[in-house]
């Protein structure tokens, strides 16, 4: 009885840690990555970029984007405003900050970091690879967390039709209103399908604390499209980016839904990762996010069993304050590393 008792007040204690660790610790660390994002990013913007060939339907210009302000002196620095040139920029190299997103009405501005693998979102919002920038034509999606990690979409239910969303990109500063909202199925991707119109699609778990469904935010762009990337330069995620769990596929759009249509057909857009023909796979688009192995969890989580046992074993023969004095330090790190990786096998965006 005793026994049983002392196992049931230890593992509702390590569950209360878990709990504190990914409401409050995670935080901690989002906030270091975001300043360090903010940083990088205004840095981008400030570098002169080269001259750049924008083709239409019937001219060729060339513009050249001038240099921004000088860097700032602040501790969290603010991201300066782009030109407004509207030039093609290159790729976005995963793990970097690819914009900074505003939505006035729930006091959010975040840098958003370029994809949605567990590392990535534990930065802040993620850019879904295979999807255009923010600005670009068609369907740009971003993911986030809605509980930990400072999360940055907690509030997305309160979004109302007409509400702003500001997105700041390399290429300019884009104004998108709130259009709809919905709750679609975790493997609903059809939720990221290019579409005929320019608009931004956030996507965060449902409801909050939970992984049942997801939340999607539609918002339609209000100001003239910058320029996507050429054809066939559409970024695909690379194969370690790829989600590992099963079910997570691309899954067909419902016949009735709006916007029905193969990456093909959009005028203007060449297919994503080539031609959805037979020839290559359809791009593996995940609204929620990108998970990881469950192998290192199990491994952590033996390791800090094991020290615990090692310290109830040596307290025996060396007393419990030296014991424990001993054990306590190394099993709080292992337990660290059990906890950073056993929420990586939730979805990358509760």
């Amino acid at each position: 009885m005793g026994g049983t008792g002392r196992a049931m007040i230890a593992s509702g204690l390590l569950i209360l840690l878990f709990v504190a660790h990914q409401l409050w610790g995670t935080g901690v660390a989002e906030a270091r990555s975001q300043d360090s994002l903010r940083a990088d990013f205004t840095a981008t913007l400030n570098t002169p970029a080269t001259p750049t060939t924008t083709s239409s339907t019937s001219t060729t210009s060339t513009t050249t984007v001038a240099s921004a302000a000088g860097p700032t002196t602040s501790s969290a620095p603010k991201p300066v405003a782009p030109p407004t040139t509207r030039e093609r920029v290159p790729p976005v190299p995963t793990g970097d900050a690819a914009a900074v997103i505003e939505i006035p009405r729930i006091r959010l501005e975040k840098a958003v970091v370029e994809g949605t693998t567990v590392a990535a979102l534990k930065k802040g919002p993620g850019h879904i690879i295979g999807t255009p920038l923010p600005g670009q034509p068609g369907n740009s999606a971003i993911s986030g967390h809605r509980t930990t990690y400072g999360a940055p979409f907690a509030r997305l239910d309160e979004l109302r039709p007409g509400d702003e969303i500001v997105v700041t990109t390399r290429q300019g500063r884009f104004t998108y209103r709130m259009s709809a909202s919905q709750v679609v199925k975790p493997t609903d991707n059809w939720v990221l399908d290019p579409t005929d119109d320019n608009r931004l699609t956030l996507t965060t778990c449902h409801p909050r604390y939970s992984a049942a469904q997801r939340l999607i935010i539609t918002a339609m762009l209000e100001d003239i499209p910058a320029p996507g990337p050429p054809p066939g330069e559409i970024r695909m995620a690379e194969p370690e980016e790829a989600p590992d769990l099963p079910g997570e596929q691309l899954t067909e759009r419902p016949s009735d839904a709006p916007g029905d249509q193969t990456p093909g057909d959009v005028p203007g857009e060449s297919p994503q990762d080539g031609e959805v023909d037979g020839t290559e796979e359809a791009p593996s688009l995940d609204v929620s996010g990108q998970a990881a192995p469950n192998g290192p969890a199990i491994i952590w989580g033996v390791a800090a069993a094991g020290v615990w046992l090692a310290a109830w074993a040596a307290s025996r023969r060396l007393g419990k304050p030296v014991a424990y004095a001993l054990g306590v330090p190394v099993f709080g790190v292992a337990l660290f590393q059990f906890f950073e990786n056993f929420a990586r096998l939730l979805p990358a965006n509760v």
